[in-house]
């Protein structure tokens, strides 16, 4: 029988990219993530959310905004186009993975999935729009936003270290603090959410948005609460490091998260006590990716997997690989 075609393996069969290009196309992917969520924030922000008023089309009878939806039907769209440049991203760091050499699969199955959720949350965008950003479901939106960025770091950080069985650099206990770390700042998030769909920024100036019947001070101050439990659990755990001696890298991700939630704190204090300006809301989004990030590496780097397997670097201008045979460009 023939041979069964396999684009990707085509692609592995004449270019095989070092680990550090792999690496950074994760990184690509992670910055994408961070893109669309803040994007997405000002789509809201700007009273754009029904500029494009119908999905999949911008209008029931173009694809594109028109030049009666003005500005608004513009950052609608444009935001919709970032999903294609989010796609691409996602679809050359799959690619990289699969054509390394030795082939990565956990890291292409990790670039699969961030396909997929950017499928599914581009059909919940859509639901968004056909319910009027009915608040719950732009609140599934950015969670689910929020999943792709998960993904994505996991994939980065993946990247950088070898396929080896996990092993923990601390014992059960320290773990199953950074366990809670991450439980306490997930329901952060989720709390903002919250905060979000029963504020004052519906999404759209020209109807009358639903909002979630909750008291948004009330919710802002659960919020805040929160705050201050993931600070806790973050200081517990750099002491908690240091008195069992744990290695320099995780000392250093906790140090980097402290810092990150102080700046975080700080923009979510101008926020509340300045009636929630746009552009500080959009900081502060962009505050909220940088928490969760940080807190994923603290978590991720208690265990190891030994060292990436190193490609060597290519000489010249680049290095290609036709028929599984490097072949060095020549020189100009």
């Amino acid at each position: 029988m023939p041979k069964t075609l396999n684009p990707l393996q085509m692609v592995a069969d004449r270019w095989q990219p070092s680990a550090r290009f792999v690496h950074r196309a994760a990184l690509a992917c992670v910055v994408m993530a961070v893109i669309i969520v803040v994007t997405g924030g000002a789509v809201r922000l700007t009273q754009s959310g029904l500029g494009c008023p119908t999905w999949p089309t911008c209008t029931e009878d173009s694809l594109t905004p028109t030049p009666e939806m003005g500005v608004n039907g513009i950052i609608e769209f444009t935001n919709r186009m970032l999903t294609y440049v989010l796609c691409a991203v996602v679809g050359v760091a799959i690619v990289a993975a699969r054509a390394c050499a030795p082939r990565r699969r956990p890291l292409t199955r990790l670039g699969w999935t961030q396909f997929w959720l950017i499928a599914s949350n581009g059909i919940i965008g859509g639901i968004t729009v056909l319910t009027g950003l009915n608040p719950y479901i732009v609140a599934a939106h950015f969670l689910a936003a929020t999943t792709l960025l998960t993904v994505a770091v996991v994939m980065w950080h993946r990247s950088g270290e070898g396929d080896d069985e996990p092993r923990d650099l601390v014992a059960g206990p320290v773990r199953q603090l950074s366990w809670v770390l991450v439980v306490g700042s997930a329901l952060l998030i989720v709390v903002g959410t919250v905060v979000t769909g029963s504020g004052r920024h519906a999404g759209d100036a020209k109807k009358d948005v639903h909002r979630i019947p909750l008291d948004w001070r009330e919710v802002t101050q659960l919020h805040v609460d929160f705050v201050y439990i993931v600070i806790g659990l973050t200081v517990a755990l750099w002491f908690v490091l240091r008195a069992v001696k744990a290695p320099a890298v995780p000392r250093r991700r906790v140090v980097e998260l402290f810092v990150v939630l102080m700046l975080q704190g700080v923009i979510g204090y101008v926020q509340y006590f300045n009636d929630s300006p746009e552009v500080v809301v959009g900081v502060h989004m962009f505050g909220s990716c940088l928490v969760w990030i940080a807190v994923l590496r603290v978590f991720l780097s208690l265990r190891e997997r030994g060292e990436a397997a190193a490609v060597p670097a290519p000489s010249g201008e680049h290095e290609a690989v036709a028929g599984g045979q490097p072949v060095a460009a020549s020189s100009r």
